[in-house]
């Protein structure tokens, strides 16, 4: 079958010419515009039998009249092939270099060559020799012969295992067969039971082997699209952990590089400037930011976002125990309220006996006289950084670096009602769904729910 069959030629040549140009066609059907051109014009000379793949072979006196006019009319090969009706410019640019390299005697088709070599006598194959008859046979043929009846024995009953529906002579089913019984029998007695040939065998192991882990990329994959590229080898592995399937890191990083994909998060910097303490409240947390019970230590602080030359400001209020966001406010302002609003919803989780500390910056709302006194009031210990070491609250700038990394920076918005909207959607996908190797491989909802069935 041709590439191009007739009437496709017919119908882009009918194009060609009510075109205004044949390299619009070309460009519209992804051709060449020389191969268009050759067609119309053999359209032109010869109709539609110019069209038609030609198929035979010329003579020596026909190939040196078309390199003769070609010298004498100063056509070009295209312009011959036309001419002539000859399938392409490559046979005359063959003919063109035989002729330089042997004269007219190297136009003479193959057959007249090959027919003027004198042929070489045919090898007879030579006649196996007779097997020995059963009382003949040496003991170390007889052991032999054993071996490969019971290698022959073993065989189809590997095959119908592996594929008991379907046909077991393919060779990659005849492979499997094969390195299934390669521990209990010698390989040339099973490659001469299954018929199968010492190199077809070797090929099929390695397709088999690259394939192998077919099934496996399809679920990282399906992983890592499902969390939108925020996801690394490491937590890909913690979550087909937490589904029942204990695969080693390495293995999931090495399939990772070969499919190309990366965790679309830049990793965080370490910064080591030490500041001084405030003046309203010290820094109880000392960085110790692991808590041993739920509400034991709160931490908090603002972020902003830009969006087409709008603000809007964030302020989550995180429990170090799980790394949960227990509440939050969004505001395109960042006023007191916003902080005040926040902490509103944060007691509401508390009961009566529990009171963190909350630790935030030494920004101006944790200043402020009224936040003071809302934590006083529920006898919450306040703790702040020192000034300008963002690290004595690192839990908080770890969540904004994630929160912006894994969905602000990879996003596009339109306004700041749309980011407030994607930026619920993440909390509540980084409280339920998101799981962290801090927490056992657990998203930080299951981790507290986990603590409290026990």
């Amino acid at each position: 079958m041709t590439k191009y069959n007739l009437v496709l030629k017919q119908s882009l040549i009918e194009e060609c010419l009510s075109a205004s140009s044949v390299h619009e066609v070309a460009l519209k059907h992804g051709l060449s515009p020389s191969l268009l051109r050759r067609w119309v014009k053999g359209f032109e000379k010869h109709g539609a039998s110019g069209l038609i793949a030609k198929y035979s072979h010329y003579d020596a006196q026909f190939k040196l009249k078309v390199l003769q006019c070609i010298e004498q009319g100063g056509l070009s090969d295209q312009q011959a092939c036309i001419r002539f009706d000859i399938r392409g410019p490559s046979s005359i640019r063959q003919w063109r270099k035989l002729y330089d390299e042997g004269g007219v005697e190297a136009l003479q088709p193959h057959r007249l060559k090959e027919s003027s070599m004198p042929r070489k006598p045919s090898r007879q194959p030579k006649a196996s020799p007779a097997l020995p008859a059963d009382a003949e046979l040496t003991p170390e043929q007889m052991l032999a012969e054993l071996a490969y009846l019971r290698a022959e024995n073993a065989y189809p009953k590997k095959a119908r295992c592996l594929n008991p529906s379907g046909s077991p002579y393919c060779a990659a089913k005849k492979t499997q067969a094969v390195q299934g019984l390669r521990h209990e029998h010698p390989l040339a007695l099973l490659l001469r039971a299954a018929g199968l040939a010492r190199s077809t065998f070797y090929y099929q192991s390695k397709t088999l082997l690259t394939n192998k882990h077919a099934d496996l990329k399809d679920r990282i994959r399906s992983v890592y699209h499902g969390h939108k590229g925020r996801y690394g080898y490491r937590r890909i592995t913690a979550t087909l952990g937490n589904s029942g399937e204990l695969i080693n890191h390495k293995k999931v990083h090495r399939l990772m590089q070969m499919m190309g994909l990366k965790s679309l998060v830049k990793v965080k910097k370490y910064r080591s400037y030490r500041g001084a303490e405030g003046l309203v409240a010290p820094d109880l947390l000392k960085r110790e930011f692991k808590a041993e019970a739920p509400n034991q230590k709160w931490a908090t602080d603002v972020t902003e976002f830009k969006v087409k030359g709008q603000k809007l400001f964030l302020s989550p209020l995180m429990d170090l125990y799980n790394g949960e966001i227990l509440a939050y406010q969004i505001n395109r302002r960042p006023e007191f309220r916003m902080v005040s609003m926040m902490l509103e919803k944060a007691f509401e989780r508390l009961s009566r006996d529990e009171k963190p500390i909350l630790h935030s910056d030494q920004g101006w709302q944790y200043r402020q006289p009224t936040y003071r006194h809302m934590l006083a009031e529920k006898s919450i210990e306040q703790s702040m950084s020192r000034k300008g070491n963002c690290l004595d609250n690192v839990a908080m700038e770890s969540f904004f670096g994630t929160l912006k990394s894994e969905f602000f920076y990879l996003e596009s918005f339109e306004s700041v009602e749309q980011l407030a909207s994607g930026i619920e959607d993440y909390i509540a996908y980084y409280n339920q769904d998101r799981i962290s190797l801090r927490l056992n491989g657990l998203s930080p909802v299951q981790f507290r729910t986990q603590a409290l069935n026990q």
